[in-house]
C-alpha cells in the first residue's frame, strides 16, 4: 500500500486556522496548536455574543423608554400596556429612537397611550 502524504491539504487546513488567529499574541497567532484553540474559542464567544448583544441592547431601549415616559408622566408599563391597547404597532427600539432625537414626538405617543388622543 502506498503512502500517504497529507502536505497540502494540511498545510492549507492550518493556514485557514492560523488567518483566523491574526492579532493574537505570541504562540496564539504562530504555533498550529495555540492557534486552533484561541480560535475555537474566539468563535464560540462570538456566536454567544451575538445573541447577547441582541438582550443588552433591548435593556437599552427599555432604560431610555422608561426614563422618557416618566418625563411624560407614566411608567414603562404603562405606556407599552397604553400603546398595545390602542393598537399602536412601534417597537422598542423605534420608541427609544424617538425618545432620544424627538422628545416632542415621543410626548405625542405617550399621550396617546394615556388616551388623550393627540391629534
Amino acid at each position: 500500500m502506498p503512502r500517504v502524504k497529507r502536505g497540502t491539504k494540511g498545510h492549507h487546513r492550518h493556514k485557514k486556522i492560523l488567518k483566523l488567529a491574526k492579532g493574537n499574541v505570541g504562540g496564539r497567532r504562530k504555533l498550529y496548536r495555540q492557534a486552533r484553540e484561541t480560535v475555537e474559542k474566539g468563535l464560540t464567544y462570538a456566536y454567544r455574543d451575538r445573541r447577547v448583544r441582541k438582550r443588552e441592547f433591548r435593556s437599552l431601549w427599555i432604560v431610555r423608554i422608561n426614563a422618557a415616559a416618566r418625563l411624560c408622566g407614566l411608567t414603562y408599563s404603562q405606556l407599552v400596556h397604553g400603546l398595545q391597547a390602542a393598537g399602536v404597532g412601534v417597537d422598542r427600539k423605534m420608541l427609544a429612537d424617538l425618545a432620544v432625537r424627538d422628545p416632542a414626538g415621543f410626548q405625542e405617543v405617550a399621550g396617546i397611550a394615556k388616551g388623550l388622543r393627540a391629534a
